[in-house]
């Protein structure tokens, strides 16, 4: 008797989208709290912000170059000729370099950076927070976007939300304090994030390819030279010295689930949900990584970070409304022209 083989249930594109929303959130959020756990020199973390943006570029490159790799192959066979980057970026050296050096290295080194300085509290204001901010702006410096006063309205209750918060840690310099140097690291990975963001949309980058391709240039530019730096004695890092367990767990969170499991669940979260709906759903972030952070990390809520915490919450919904009933519109278009083509 043949046996049958077994039927491998398939979920609906509801399901799929439902479930993929449900991992980039949690993931997002918990990536804040744990980076800030990690970084933080007072919780008597092992790793500092560079080794852990060390592992997170390894852990990501593990996965990610050799699947490059298969894909620069693939073009090559199919007579493709959009350009390739040593072999393993499938995006030109000009495309994988520019959106390498924000997406993929200085985004990491900054955000890192600043959860040795700020609180979690801090970043989940500052860091989801002002991406929105920064797009529009960018998108509407390089790519001629229109700014509609709904989404200028928005806009600025995310700048006075970011206000509130670093301008109060900006006075506290005057007394010793560093924490606002966390807040422009946070400032400017979001910008970092946002510059990558805006040039994947002007190059029209596919989102698989992008995040190899940043990658890549991470793997290629970074790792090596903290390598050397680290093994001759040139700066002090713990990245080889510290428990496997502990870089194990770095390596598998920050390259593995912040980098390519998040960013394949967020591209089918957006084929699902659409881009204004996902940012809809990812402004849960900013305030599940704040309850978290006062409820696993013992962070103090003051005033000015639950103000903030509103203002930005309330100014990414409030621009993305005013966006919605446009968006709707050309995601159906969208939805009847592919669904047209089978």
């Amino acid at each position: 008797m043949t046996a049958i083989p077994p039927v491998l249930p398939r979920f609906s594109p509801r399901t799929i989208g439902i479930a993929s929303a449900v991992v980039t959130v949690l993931i997002w959020t918990s990536f804040i709290l744990i980076a800030r756990a990690s970084a933080d020199p007072a919780r008597g973390g092992l790793l500092s912000p560079l080794d852990i943006a060390y592992c997170r570029i390894v852990g990501a490159s593990l996965i990610l170059l050799p699947w490059g790799a298969y894909l620069v192959r693939q073009d090559l066979a199919r007579s493709i000729r959009n350009g390739s980057w040593l072999g393993l970026s499938p995006l030109s050296a000009r495309i994988t370099v520019s959106v390498g050096l924000f997406g993929g290295l200085l985004y990491a080194l900054l955000a890192y950076s600043g959860f040795a300085y700020a609180p979690a509290l801090h970043a989940s204001v500052l860091l989801p927070g002002s991406l929105p901010l920064w797009t529009a702006l960018l998108a509407a410096w390089l790519l001629r976007d229109r700014i509609t006063p709904g989404r200028a309205i928005g806009l600025g209750l995310i700048v006075l939300g970011d206000l509130v918060v670093g301008g109060v840690s900006l006075l506290r310099a005057f007394d010793g304090g560093q924490v606002w140097l966390g807040d422009l690291m946070f400032m400017g990975g979001a910008l970092c994030w946002a510059a990558y963001s805006v040039l994947a949309r002007h190059y029209g980058l596919n989102a698989v390819r992008a995040t190899i391709a940043i990658t890549t240039f991470a793997a290629v530019t970074y790792l090596p030279v903290y390598s050397l730096l680290t093994l001759t004695g040139m700066i002090q890092a713990h990245v080889f010295t510290a428990p496997f367990k502990d870089v194990l767990f770095q390596v598998l969170f920050q390259g593995w689930g912040s980098v390519v499991i998040s960013g394949i669940t967020f591209t089918q979260m957006i084929r699902y949900f659409g881009p204004v709906r996902s940012t809809m759903i990812t402004a849960l972030v900013p305030g599940l990584s704040a309850f978290g952070a006062v409820l696993f990390l013992g962070e103090p809520l003051h005033w000015n970070l639950i103000a903030g915490l509103v203002l930005v919450t309330a100014g990414i919904l409030f621009g993305v409304r005013a966006s919605l009933p446009n968006a709707i519109k050309k995601e159906a278009i969208y939805a009847t022209q592919t669904g047209s083509r089978g």
